[in-house]
C-alpha cells in the first residue's frame, strides 16, 4: 500500500499546479481549515469533497469491559466527516455503476398456497 500524502508534499503539489508560492498555499490551507473549525456547528461544505456535520449522540447505557459492570455513557456532540458522492465514485471507480435487480413475479393462477 502507497504511503499517504505528508502535508508538506500536497502544500509542494498544489503550489506548482497552482503558480503560486508554497507561503500563499499554507495560508489559503489555514484560512480553509479555521473556517472550517468555526463553521462546522453549522454544517461545511467543500464541494466534491465532503461535508463536516455535527451530531448529537443520546446518553446510553454501556459495560466497562475489564468488570463487565454496567455503565451510563453520557450524552455528547460528535464532528463527523460525509464524503461526498462525486469523491466516492472517483475513489473508488463505482461511478455509473448500479446494481441491477429482478424480482421474480408469482403467478397468479388463482390457486392459494397450503400451508
Amino acid at each position: 500500500m502507497a504511503k499517504a500524502m505528508s502535508k508538506t508534499a500536497l502544500m509542494r503539489h498544489l503550489a506548482e499546479k497552482n503558480d503560486m508560492t508554497r507561503q500563499q498555499v499554507v495560508d489559503f490551507m489555514d484560512c480553509l481549515c479555521d473556517t472550517a473549525y468555526k463553521e462546522a456547528k453549522n454544517g461545511f461544505t467543500l464541494p466534491g469533497l465532503g461535508k463536516l456535520v455535527l451530531q448529537n449522540r443520546k446518553a446510553r447505557m454501556g459495560r466497562n469491559p475489564a468488570t463487565g459492570e454496567s455503565i451510563k455513557i453520557p450524552a455528547k456532540k460528535v464532528v463527523k466527516f460525509r464524503v461526498a458522492k462525486a469523491a466516492k465514485d472517483a475513489i473508488l471507480g463505482t461511478a455509473g455503476t448500479k446494481k441491477k435487480t429482478t424480482k421474480k413475479k408469482a403467478k397468479k393462477t388463482g390457486k392459494k398456497k397450503k400451508r
